[in-house]
């Protein structure tokens, strides 16, 4: 639920300052104040790229896809932005527009300096369609175009689980994670490859350090409650799948799905029994 503004707040002095104040409020979740601080800043100016991204986004989180695309549309056709192109793209897949959203993708990948993330919403949005050759093909020359853009090798890593090369997934998030040892997607990408290999002791190190900073991965705390029962050790996996479900209800699903796919671990035929074990009743 977006917050409301503050009460009586004052109206911004200049456009910098209703730039800052619309971006603040899109941080804060205030969508309404930031899409009416960013409308309104690209009413006055039409080629303000940062008030489109701001507005564009605004309405994105808002459900509001088709308006984001008419927002976005002229100045990223006019300005050849990759940024804005991106935005648009993922307004046109949120719209329904799956073809157009593709084009504008590719679009945006011929734009130079190169944008990375064009690369990886391009091969994403590729993968999720089943088309795994383009969509490396997509990484692959991200990356040999912006080799520091750690977010591609990732992807290319994710993409690789996806067609359960193993090892070459693995690979990728070694060398992401040799390279920046802090980075969580390439930490959760690394132990679900090595639940998948079976080494689910390696597996449970990589998620608890995810969950040491990161408290509220419920699929990294689902993740983690398997590799414990795959480990023998019941009553702690038993408890990570709990706290994932009380953190999520929506994941309680999920998490029984999760208990009952191990050997170690136990289905419920009935709902009340699934209750209980959830601490619900």
């Amino acid at each position: 639920m977006s917050q409301r503004p503050p009460p009586n707040a004052p109206r911004p002095a200049t456009v910098d300052a209703a730039l800052e104040a619309a971006g603040e409020a899109l941080r804060r979740g205030r969508l309404a104040e930031a899409e009416r601080l960013a409308g309104g800043v690209l009413k006055a100016r039409r080629a303000d790229a940062r008030a489109a991204r701001l507005l564009g986004q605004a309405l994105l989180l808002q459900g509001k896809a088709d308006a984001a695309a008419d927002a976005l549309r002229p100045l990223a056709r006019r300005s050849a932005d990759p940024a804005l192109e991106t935005l648009l793209a993922r307004a046109l897949a949120d719209g329904g527009h799956a073809d157009a959203a593709l084009e504008q993708l590719r679009q945006a990948t011929t734009r130079r300096p190169p944008y990375p993330l064009a690369f990886l919403e391009l091969g994403d949005a590729l993968g999720r369609a089943g088309r795994f050759g383009e969509a490396a093909e997509v990484f692959e020359a991200g990356l040999a175009l912006a080799p520091e853009a750690l977010v591609l090798e990732v992807g290319l890593g994710f993409l690789r689980l996806q067609t359960d090369d193993r090892a070459a997934a693995r690979r990728h998030f070694a060398e992401v994670r040799a390279a920046a040892p802090e980075r969580f997607d390439a930490m959760i990408g690394l132990a679900r490859t090595a639940a998948l290999d079976g080494a689910f002791a390696e597996a449970a190190e990589l998620y608890r350090l995810v969950l040491a900073r990161q408290p509220g991965d419920v699929q990294s705390r689902i993740g983690l409650g398997r590799c414990l029962l795959e480990l023998g050790d019941r009553a702690a996996g038993e408890a990570a799948l709990r706290e994932a479900a009380r953190l999520a209800p929506d994941a309680a699903g999920a998490a029984l799905n999760a208990l009952a796919a191990v050997p170690r671990g136990r289905a419920f035929l009935r709902p009340s029994d699934a209750e209980r074990f959830l601490g619900r009743r």
